[in-house]
Parts: structure tokens; sequence; C-alpha cells
């Protein structure tokens, strides 16, 4: 640690560590109040992170001077690689399976014709010369699932919806990256069909990776009964980890596997399935609030003045111009209805993954790349502000938003080694067809059964005429065979109520579906 009176380093103490630990417990108390506003205002927290940085920062109350760009993007890649870990494991096949298609052509040739739509005004309205247009063009064209769906949490839309767009999100990081890194490499830029073939190669290898790290750990995690429930949620976030440096290690994209390793990792049927999001989502709110608050405090405000207007240029190309025209040409063989193609268009937020890609070139030495930085930040910003508040609004519009939809109900499985079987979480939530059946008439296969019930904090054990009524938790036992059976019928009793046979209800599609996922 450095002594600014004296300019001498000195060592570092308990007394500094405490210290350390006072501020870090600080700002991480004021983010997640932070989080408590940004929910009742519609505004993506994000912002809110942003600002507290701004305010610590050398322009701020508390002038703290932080210019180091090269440990802001090691830092930023290492939330990105949890961040997405999070986000692939509570992303749901059911929903994102009949979007994948769609979503892959947004992530290519969607970011192909937003990149070139941007570079091109970048080029032309604000006087960037290609390179550094192109580099803009590239670092914007990622959108980001946390800045859309926390203004979009209390909006329930269609499935084909939120698959396109979750999707989406997780697959456009590892292009972008990959483009960025190749633009702001010292040298000549490579020809265009020299870039794509490197970006597809490293594509293939990093879901080569994902697919076979998520695959293998599940399968191990299955198989393997570790000593201690919270061991499950650290061994599956360190998988998901391992598949991003596997994959980097193998010069492909980290990012793409990391992402389809988690995601196989949330599908399959892996004991503790809630604890293990529930211990993910904590680290991404973590690597989210540490990586805004370092990124507010790279920003130098007085810095900015001169790139707002090119910052608003852009980025009103880059949102009524790029964003949509990517979304129709990407769309285009899939017949989506226009409205559902407005909503997407709109829903194109930027967040946390443009300013990091932003620090490439900075890292890289490429001319200009501090205003290339500011410009996203404005960018980034600015829009958040415009497009955030009015999404849900822009929802309801389309009349996307429908209030009926059912609630989820939440399933989690415990193993129950020695006894060879699993004891089974049920919690009943609002608009659940489960609620007036009839335990009798849940019809559970034989070797399994409802042992108990718990309703308003009491608990007792059910008799087969026992009602069950919404907010009830059920622990429902089941042997090793048929507790497969046991969790599907339960599934299809809360989608068609008791008459789910006879209505063809869950058969058909909760077939594959994960432990501990949701279902209506």
């Amino acid at each position: 640690m450095r002594d600014a009176r004296e300019g001498k380093d000195r060592p570092l103490t308990v007394h500094h560590l405490n210290e350390l630990l006072l501020i870090s417990s600080l700002v991480l108390l004021i983010a997640v109040a932070a989080v408590r506003i940004s929910s009742r205002s519609g505004l993506p927290s994000l912002l809110l992170y942003l600002g507290i940085g701004v305010v610590i920062g050398q322009d701020g109350l508390f002038h703290v001077k932080f210019d180091n760009v090269e440990l802001t993007q090691v830092i930023g890649y290492a939330a990105l690689v949890v961040i997405l870990a999070e986000g692939g494991l509570g992303t749901k096949w059911k929903e994102v399976r009949p979007t994948l298609p769609a979503a892959a052509v947004l992530s290519t040739v969607g970011v192909a014709v937003s990149v070139g739509v941007t570079a091109t005004a970048a080029h032309y309205l604000i006087g960037l010369d290609w390179r550094q247009a192109l580099i803009i063009g590239a670092v914007v064209s990622s959108t980001d699932a946390a800045a859309v769906f926390s203004v979009l949490r209390k909006v329930p839309l269609p499935s084909r919806v939120t698959g396109a767009l979750e999707a989406e999100s997780g697959f456009n990081d590892a292009p972008v990256v990959i483009m960025v890194v190749a633009l702001s490499a010292s040298g000549p830029v490579e020809h265009w069909y020299v870039l794509l073939g490197e970006i597809t190669l490293e594509l293939a290898i990093g879901a080569c990776v994902g697919l076979a790290v998520g695959w293998a750990g599940a399968f191990g995690l299955r198989r393997v009964a570790l000593p201690a429930s919270g061991l499950y949620p650290i061994a599956v976030m360190a998988i998901a980890v391992a598949a991003y440096a596997i994959g980097a290690t193998a010069h492909g994209s980290g990012f793409l596997a990391v992402y389809l390793a988690s995601m196989i990792l949330g599908n399959s049927k892996l004991p503790h399935a809630p604890a293990n999001r529930g211990f993910a989502e904590g680290l991404g709110w973590i690597a989210q609030i540490g990586m805004f608050v370092l990124l507010g405090l790279l920003v130098t405000p007085h810095q900015l003045g001169d790139d707002f207007l090119p910052a608003l240029i852009v980025g009103l190309v880059l949102t009524v111009v790029a964003r949509p025209l990517a979304v129709l040409v990407s769309l285009l063989p899939f017949r989506i209805p226009w409205q559902e193609q407005a909503l997407m268009s709109w829903a194109g937020l930027r967040g946390a993954v443009p300013i990091i890609l932003a620090t490439i070139p900075m890292v890289s030495g490429v001319e200009g790349s501090l205003r290339i930085f500011n410009i996203v930040f404005l960018l980034v910003v600015v829009y958040t502000l415009i497009q955030g508040p009015t999404l849900p609004w822009l929802a309801r519009a389309l009349k996307l938003g429908s209030s009926s939809d059912a609630a989820d109900l939440g399933i989690e499985s415990a193993p129950l080694e020695r006894l060879r079987g699993h004891l089974l979480s049920v919690a009943i939530p609002e608009g659940s067809k489960m609620h007036g059946v009839e335990v009798a008439e849940l019809r559970l296969p034989a070797g399994s059964a409802v042992t108990l019930v718990v309703r308003d904090d009491k608990s007792f054990v059910p008799l087969p005429a026992t009602v069950l009524r919404r907010g009830d938790e059920l622990l429902v036992v089941a042997t090793d065979p048929v507790r497969d059976a046991a969790e599907r019928r339960l599934r299809a009793v809360a989608q068609g109520g008791k008459l789910a046979d006879w209505l063809g209800t869950g058969r058909r599609k909760d077939r594959g579906v994960g432990v501990g996922g949701k279902l209506s």
C-alpha cells in the first residue's frame, strides 16, 4: 500500500484489511438497497451500481483515483464468466429449445447486421476511422440479459419471446468478444473471410467443450454422493468455470462454453437444484455489483462532455435502425409476429458487456480507444434510461403481457442415498391447478407418497381425502425406480389439475425437464 503523503510503500496491516472490509461491506449494502430502488422505479440496477462507482471516484465525493484498465478487464472477464454461468443455470430448456434456431441466427447474422450499420454510422456521422468505427459497432452489438429481465420481471411474456431474448444474450457475447479482440489486435485488420473463419472455428470449439463438460459434470454429480449438501452448488460453479477455462485454453470461445455447460447443468436432474441456482444467483449479484462499481470508478466524468453528442448519434442509429433491421433480417425465416419482433428490437438493452469490451482496445493501445470507451459508456447509460422504463409499457401496448399466466410449481429433490430413494419438496404457488385437488387424486405411482403437508406454518400427515391449497408445501417420498414418474405426475397435475391424464396435459411437455425446474 502506498502512503500518499510520503510517496512510499507501506506494509498492508490487519488495520488496513479491516478498513477495506468495512468499505466493501458498505458498498455491498448500498448496492443491495439499490436493487430495491431499481425494482420499484423500473430502472435496471446496473445504472445505480455505475452511479455508486462514479460517486466514490475521482470526480465524486471520495475522490478515489482508479485508472487500472488491465485489472478492470481481468475482473470484468471473471465477472462475466460468473454472470453467464448464473444465466445458463437459470435457463429453462423447454422455453429455449423452440427458439434456439432464431436465437442462433440473431447471435450471428443479427450481430453482423448490427455491426455493419452501426459502424457505417460511426464512420460517416461522427468521423471515426473504419477501425474505430468497426470496434464501436462490435462492442455495442452484444445484448445483456440482466438488463433486459431486471425491467421485465413483472411482465409475463410468451415463452417464445423470453426464450429467444435469453438465448440470444447468452450466445452473442462469444462472437462479439472474438470480433473485438481481432479488431483491437496490433497490425492490419484481417480480411473479413479470415475473421469469419476464425469466429466460426472458435464458436465450434467452445460449443463442443461446453456440451462435453456440461454432460460429464451432470453425469458425475448424479452418481457421486457428496458428503454435504452445501458442496453441490460449489461443484456446479466449479464445473461451469472449468468449461470456460478448457474452452479458452483450446483456443475456443470460453464464454460460449460456460453458458452451454451451465445450461446443461441447470436442466439436469441434479440434487439440490434450487440451492445450486440460488448460490449461483448470489454470486452473479456480487459479480455484477463489483464489476459495475469498478467500471464506474474507471470513468472520469469531466472528460465525457465532448463525447455526449456522438454517443447520442451512435445510440440512436443502433436503437432505431441497426437493432430493428438485425431482428427483421434474422427472424424473417421464422414467421414470428411483428409484435414480438418489435418488442425484441426494443429489448436489445446494452449492459456490462459493452463497457467491459470497450476496455479491450484500451489495453491493446488502439488509437482513440479512450474516446471509444467514453462513447460506449454514455451510450449504455443514456439508452438504458430511455429503453428500460418503457419496456414494460411497450409489452403491454403490444398485448404481449398476460396477467393470467399460472405461477410456477417448484420441485426440489434431495437424494436419500442409504434408503435408495428421494425426498421431493413441492411448493404450490398462487394460480396452480393443484389447488383443490385431494391427495388421493394425485394418483402418484406405487412406491411414492405424500408424507407431510406444511400449511400456515403448521405441519401434519395428510389423509387421502386431504384437499391441497395454494401455499401448501408437500414432502413426497419416492423410491429410485419411480422418482421420475412421480415428478412427471406432479407436473401434470400442476398444469392440468385432477383431469390431467384425460386432458393429455404434461406427458409430452414435461419430458426431459430436470429436477428443480419450474412449471405452471
